[in-house]
């Protein structure tokens, strides 16, 4: 399938998905939303590929939403509208659903939705002076891709609405001391990194990392008890446990 504003390539088990606007610091349309769920899509079929990575192209992961574009667009109560949420929660849900584990590789800035889709990520790598911010309220504007869900989720209510009333920019190493990504290393360093972390997933079992996954992502919303239920009680298909077992068998 041919893209407007993404790269799609395949390397190794990796899938790697790059928002190629640079000249807009990647920032969000329409269109660049459905690519980027059509190749996440594409990307969870293909039984080569062990983990899909979604980063920026130039000096941002993204900027979020075009601003400059907003003004074509009709917006009530802070809402961006149906002509981006409709898209953005269908690659949210993308990201989310497709049995592979989804690396959100943060080059650089990385702002309000873009912040959202790096929150949908199963994990997150970032370039130590990345600047991640959620600014909705600096320009008026709401969530409405999940960041008042998943952020508290991952940094506890109290530092999510200091994020969020503040406006303010942390920077990549702040993000990995709060636990809003991963880990944080020098721009640099940022292929290395990436490259030790899949190289560790590609070499566990594909259908036991699909069924953590799931498993981790339908917890979110369960009390404890709910999630032992889930846990005890669903079944999976994991085909390779005989083979990896093998050496312990001996």
């Amino acid at each position: 399938m041919a893209y407007e504003t993404i790269l799609y390539q395949t390397e190794g088990g990796i899938a790697r998905i790059t928002m190629n606007r640079p000249e807009a610091m990647n920032a969000i349309t329409p269109t660049m939303l459905k690519e980027m769920t059509a190749a996440v899509l594409e990307a969870g079929k293909a039984q080569e590929t062990r983990a899909i990575v979604l980063t920026g192209a130039g000096k941002a992961f993204c900027a979020g939403v075009d601003l400059k574009a907003l003004g074509d667009w009709t917006l009530a109560g802070g809402k961006v509208g149906d002509i981006l949420d409709i898209p953005a929660r269908e690659l949210i849900d993308a990201i989310r659903s497709v049995p592979k584990v989804v690396i959100a590789l943060v080059n650089g800035f990385c702002f309000t939705g873009a912040v959202e889709i790096m929150l949908a990520c199963d994990l997150a790598i970032a370039s130590e002076n990345a600047k991640i911010g959620d600014t909705h309220a600096k320009w008026g504007l709401r969530p409405t891709w999940g960041m008042s869900a998943r952020l508290p989720r991952r940094v506890g209510f109290l530092k999510a609405k200091e994020l969020s009333f503040t406006a303010d920019a942390i920077t990549g190493r702040e993000a990995e001391r709060i636990g809003l990504i991963n880990l944080a290393c020098p721009a640099d360093k940022l292929e290395e990194a990436l490259e030790t972390m899949a190289k560790k997933i590609m070499g566990n079992s594909p259908q036991s990392i699909a069924a953590y996954k799931h498993l981790y992502n339908t917890n979110e919303a369960m009390t404890l008890d709910e999630s032992l239920d889930l846990e005890f009680g669903s079944e999976f298909t994991i085909a390779d446990t005989d083979e990896r077992l093998k050496g312990f068998k001996k």
